[in-house]
């Protein structure tokens, strides 16, 4: 998990047309589709719209030039997340039926009902094309400038300074813990060898949770009083330089918007049905 997340970073520094997008337009693009797709009724109409959804979102995707193993690792690195919530839609009643038609009992009063099924894969949708435009919205855009691009868009100067600290850090905690990890590698120590007595591994690991948050502290308060010196106070933001879009930009968020506001708004009015 650590290591995903330098590669993450990597990734979001090679070149290609989406990389070189302002962040503020890949930002408005991402929100921008999932209000959309949150916003349309539960019904199967949302076949419809997340497929067309994930046809724009397939085409952005092939323009970064990323392999798809990788939007595949990230997506299935979050199916605990998001696939427990979904699978126990099944046995659940919701309020957007009103008849149920049951299709299994199960033992101590389990029911799963056809239109439970229905909701799940309706949910399903929804996340796995969030999901998705998330993934491409960080997987080219580097933190930083997704941070500045936030805060031209209007985010509270204590949130983005609080922001780009919680970032500095987590970088920070996740080179300690390589660094650490590192060191026990070269001591031949596999938290998940079986040779190894478990009370041992146990007490290893439990070193290294508490060193790494002792050097994470120490780290902090090194940092913090450098900041000190520097000037920093209650008055202190991180300071955002103005940068207009460019008339591209323009060009394609606008576009954007365009897509993603009429596809919903014809496949709703025309009963257009893809699936």
């Amino acid at each position: 998990m650590i290591e995903e997340l330098f590669q993450i970073e990597r990734e979001s520094y090679r070149d290609s047309v989406i990389h070189r997008l302002d962040a503020r337009v890949k930002i408005l693009i991402a929100f921008a589709a999932i209000i959309a797709l949150v916003a349309i009724p539960y019904s199967p109409m949302i076949y419809s719209v997340g497929a067309v959804f994930f046809v724009f979102f397939a085409v952005l995707w092939c323009c970064t030039r990323l392999s798809p193993v990788i939007y595949g690792k990230r997506l299935l690195a979050i199916v605990p997340l998001w696939g427990i919530i979904i699978f126990f839609q099944i046995f659940l009643k919701n309020r957007y039926y009103t008849d149920y038609h049951l299709v299994m009992s199960l033992p101590l009063g389990i029911c799963i009902y056809a239109e439970s099924i229905e909701f799940a894969f309706i949910l399903l949708v929804k996340f796995v094309v969030c999901i998705s435009f998330i993934i491409l919205l960080s997987s080219t855009t580097k933190i930083h400038d997704l941070l500045e691009g936030a805060a031209r868009l209007g985010l509270p100067a204590e949130f983005a300074l609080a922001l780009g600290m919680m970032i500095r850090y987590l970088f920070v905690f996740a080179y300690m813990y390589r660094k650490i990890t590192e060191t026990l590698r070269t001591k031949c120590f596999d938290a998940f060898d079986r040779h190894l007595p478990y009370r041992y591994r146990l007490k290893q690991l439990g070193y290294l949770i508490g060193t790494m948050f002792i050097r994470s502290y120490e780290q902090g308060e090194r940092v913090y009083t450098s900041m000190l010196c520097r000037g920093y106070g209650r008055e202190s933001f991180l300071f955002v330089r103005k940068k207009p879009l460019r008339w591209s930009e323009w060009v394609f968020l606008s576009l954007s918007f365009c897509y993603i506001i009429l596809v919903p708004v014809v496949i709703g009015t025309t009963g257009v049905r893809l699936f």
